[in-house]
């Protein structure tokens, strides 16, 4: 899970990409970097970190530039050690920085060819490296001095070809402008707009529509599946569909990753989480009609909107039952069982006056590992509740993420090879309820009609782009084990990427 953005301004653009990473940082706490094209030089500033603590004053006077791309991480391959911090950057052709985010899933045999074949060494475990230089290798392909728009869709094509997963990245070649494109089946969001200044017309492409209208940018659309839009060195926008795509966005992006204000493919986030509590108020009293829950409350912050639809269409009060520290990041992407572990109590605490003697149903978006719930339902127990039940936005997750979730492995999903009776045990609630994934699919696709499908893989296992089976799930599961990450995570590593200056 990562946020990507690239501006290109009549003005200076290294403070509305910092803006935009910010209004990005959901999307990835645990490294940010931006490179800027001033003149005919690049400026890149990189490391781990939050946007706020990465960038400081001496570094933002030096990036200087009227373009620029940017990104925040949160790792779904490789490390976590600050030379694997994006955007990337290749000398050769033209000199190309990238910032992608996403996974590929046929990544190991696409490094080979590059080394073999294409005769370019990757530095890194990062996949993003790979991408940067399959795009890079295409352009060479061309071998134009002065390519145009056309050589640049055609390289984007011939990385559509040779790369499988999900995938959204935008590009910054010197010299010649700014390109992002989209996996042939838009499981990872991209969306650009512009705006008209005093010197001219002003463009953004990035992960999501809230980064472009934090900054008074126009959206204009969604790019497509397949789709690639360039804005060149003077500012001239093109697009061009390079493969010919299918759309199915990721469904987790409405469950919990995408902010609620934005508008991801069409779909307002804000809109899917009330119709979300609205259908799981209507399973609950379907299924249970003689209920006797007294209270609804919502885990903070992104189950707040289905939680009062719940409790509105069940009639009952709706009440704030846990106080969030905002300064504790989101636990099931913290790196880290005994990170996320100790970080549920710190970054909640119980008002007990709202549970003493009551039957309370509590509204998370999601269960993944079962970390949060299980230490959550002990709270509420803690400060005195009768009854605990518990609920979920989303459907059980009982598959990995291969597109660029962090979810881990099979064996450490709770709800994997269990029932939800089980899951209920497991976590200790009195009862437990899910949205069923046809309810799901029917109330997010309402609000745009025009997606026929989603790309809903970690409730049903259905991998849309191909190429997975057990033997790459065996190796992805030992990529993410948790003892493994931790080995390879290090603070010593150089970035030999990184301008001394700007460090």
């Amino acid at each position: 899970m990562c946020g990507i953005v690239g501006i290109s301004a009549t003005v200076n653009v290294n403070q509305l990409l910092f803006d935009a990473l910010t209004v990005l940082q959901h999307r990835g706490q645990d490294a940010a970097g931006m490179v800027t094209l001033g003149g005919d030089n690049f400026y890149l500033r990189k490391d781990n970190g939050l946007v706020r603590d990465v960038f400081r004053t001496r570094h933002m006077k030096k990036l200087v530039g009227h373009m620029g791309i940017a990104h925040v991480r949160y790792p779904t391959a490789g490390t976590s050690s600050s030379a694997e911090a994006q955007p990337f950057y290749v000398n050769s052709p033209y000199g190309i920085a990238l910032a992608h985010n996403g996974n590929l899933t046929n990544a190991e045999s696409i490094k080979q060819e590059l080394f073999k074949t294409d005769l370019r060494h990757i530095n890194t475990s990062s996949d993003s490296e790979i991408l940067l230089n399959v795009f890079a290798h295409e352009l060479v392909q061309a071998g134009k001095l002065k390519p145009q728009p056309e050589d640049f869709f055609k390289a984007v094509r011939r990385v559509h070809e040779r790369c499988e997963g999900g995938y959204a990245v935008v590009a910054m070649i010197n010299g010649h402008g700014i390109i992002g494109f989209r996996d042939p089946y838009g499981i990872r969001p991209l969306i650009y707009g512009k705006r008209e200044s005093e010197t001219g017309t002003e463009y953004m492409i990035a992960s999501e529509s809230v980064a472009l209208s934090a900054s008074g940018f126009e959206v204009i659309r969604d790019v497509e599946p397949g789709e690639a839009v360039f804005i060149d060195s003077q500012n001239q926008l093109h697009t061009f569909q390079c493969v010919q795509g299918i759309k199915h966005p990721c469904m987790f992006e409405y469950v919990y990753l995408a902010r609620p204000d934005s508008i991801v493919d069409g779909i307002p986030v804000y809109q899917a989480h009330q119709r979300m509590g609205q259908i799981l108020a209507n399973k609950i009293l379907r299924e249970w009609p003689e209920h006797d829950i007294d209270v609804v409350m919502p885990i903070p912050d992104t189950s707040r909107t289905s939680a009062l639809e719940i409790a509105t269409r069940l009639g009952l009060p709706y009440r704030e039952g846990f106080v969030k520290n905002r300064y504790i990041g989101r636990t099931f992407i913290m790196p880290g069982q005994e990170v996320r572990e100790k970080s549920v109590r710190q970054k909640l605490s119980a008002i007990k006056q709202e549970f003493e003697g009551k039957n309370v149903l509590l509204v998370d978006d999601s269960i993944v590992r079962g970390t949060t719930c299980q230490q959550i339902i002990e709270m509420a127990r803690d400060s005195g509740a009768k009854n605990v039940y518990f609920s979920s936005a989303a459907p059980a997750i009982r598959y990995p993420n291969v597109y660029g979730i962090d979810m881990p492995t099979s064996e450490e999903l709770i709800a994997y090879g269990r029932t939800d009776k089980e899951i209920e045990q497991e976590i200790g609630a009195d009862r437990l309820i899910f949205q069923d994934l046809d309810d799901l699919k029917k109330i997010v696709s309402s609000l745009n009609p025009q997606i026929k499908d989603f790309d809903c893989s970690v409730f049903d296992g259905k991998y849309i782009a191909g190429g997975i089976d057990s033997e790459y799930l065996s190796r992805l599961a030992a990529s993410r084990n948790e003892e493994t990450r931790a080995n390879e995570r290090s603070d010593s590593i150089i970035d030999l990427h990184n301008d001394e200056e700007l460090a």
